[in-house]
């Protein structure tokens, strides 16, 4: 079986000290390959590319770009199936959440979640509230809906 190379010019040594320092991510440092949340996750029965161990051990190789650009980080369910069976109590889950806030800090978003914030700052919500909307509610006996997306646009820019 060959296995890739890692090319130790484009890692980063810290990377799994950030992730150990966010919120839920100290416990990455303790996982040592055993392959129990590999076994028990719902989402690798499904997709094949999806390995909670390879995740974890390409953060601890310090593969950041890799690891924060690729689509495996928003493939878990948070089940925390994981998490019942660690015997080292790695909390896969909270780690993975860790790694989420460190991508989107760093402008790694999902597709959807950019859609979101799209929409978020186009028309203050997910959902836009036109005339015909406003038409509806107005039938209904509810208030019309005035976009104000300034607000938002100002939490979304901090």
């Amino acid at each position: 079986m060959d296995y890739p190379v890692v090319d130790t010019t484009s890692t980063d040594a810290r990377f799994k000290f950030q992730v150990a320092a966010e919120p839920g991510g100290g416990g990455i440092l303790r996982c040592f390959g055993c392959g129990s949340c590999v076994a028990a996750c719902p989402v690798k029965k499904h997709e094949a590319a999806y390995d909670p161990r390879r995740f974890i051990k390409l953060v601890l190789l310090g593969l950041r770009d890799e690891v924060l650009a690729g689509p495996e980080i928003w493939y878990c369910a948070t089940c925390y199936e994981c998490q019942e069976v660690c015997p080292m109590d790695v909390r896969f889950a909270e780690a993975v959440s860790a790694v989420k806030n460190l991508a989107v800090r760093e402008g790694h978003l999902p597709p959807a979640m950019s859609a979101q914030q799209d929409l978020l700052k186009e028309h203050g919500r997910l959902y836009e509230v036109g005339e015909f909307e406003n038409e509806k509610r107005t039938g209904l006996g509810l208030p019309e809906v005035a976009e104000r997306p300034d607000q938002i646009r100002t939490l979304l820019e901090k």
